[in-house]
């Protein structure tokens, strides 16, 4: 299998017309946030290929500017049941079984709060967010035989990858989340690797935790089995 994974920045080479050709062979996408909606849709219908996606903590005037006479309200998912007619998948707060590919896709997104700006979350706000995905992850377990196999963050798990200011600093509870319900990848953003070559993956026991930022190609012959 092989997953088109993009965060926090458009890509020219995703905008340019060799681009069909050149993911032609990718089986869906996936992003961490901090994205405009009209790029997943752009992607959607250029690759025709399905987006799975989180929020990030920039980029969401434009979801506010979409709601007919309403407030943006993102701290406590209320604007879940709102969103607007657009391409992709919405996983934030979520759990989907992809039966297409046989995955199971959750998704967490957000910030540390920082500035009280909207989708930052404390560390009890997160394991909240979290304790909220138990019967369905429970029910996974029972029904297939796993609890999830991606878990989308926007935010990495702390200390792996993370900074020390408030903004960039990960969740302790993304570490107890992966000892619990063992996802086979933890993707995420909200790091800039403005370095090409800085490392993207860090093993945290069972799990692969990738910093997906821009565009990262993510191949495993095991998913979707």
């Amino acid at each position: 299998m092989k997953v088109l994974c993009i965060s926090d920045t458009t890509d020219t080479l995703i905008y340019s017309s060799v681009a069909p050709e050149l993911y032609r062979d990718v089986d869906f996408v996936i992003s961490a946030g901090d994205l405009p909606l009209r790029y997943y849709d752009y992607i959607q219908t250029v690759l025709k290929k399905d987006v799975y996606y989180v929020y990030g903590n920039h980029n969401l005037e434009e979801f506010g500017h979409m709601m007919k006479g309403g407030s943006l309200t993102l701290h406590n998912d209320s604007l879940v049941p709102q969103l607007p007619a657009f391409g992709g998948n919405f996983v934030d707060g979520r759990i989907i079984y992809d039966k297409y590919h046989d995955l199971i896709i959750a998704g967490l997104g957000g910030s540390m709060l920082y500035n009280g700006g909207e989708s930052q979350y404390t560390e009890r706000e997160m394991k909240m967010r979290i304790a909220r995905l138990y019967p369905k992850l429970i029910y996974n377990k029972k029904r297939y035989g796993r609890y999830l196999d991606i878990l989308i963050t926007h935010a990495p798990p702390r200390g792996m990858g993370d900074g020390e200011d408030l903004c960039h600093k990960g969740f302790d509870c993304f570490l107890q989340f992966m000892d619990k319900f063992q996802p086979r990848y933890l993707l995420h953003g909200h790091v800039h690797l403005d370095d090409i070559n800085a490392p993207r993956i860090t093993e945290y026991k069972g799990t692969k935790v990738i910093n997906i930022y821009k565009n990262y190609i993510l191949e495993d012959e095991i998913l979707g089995r």
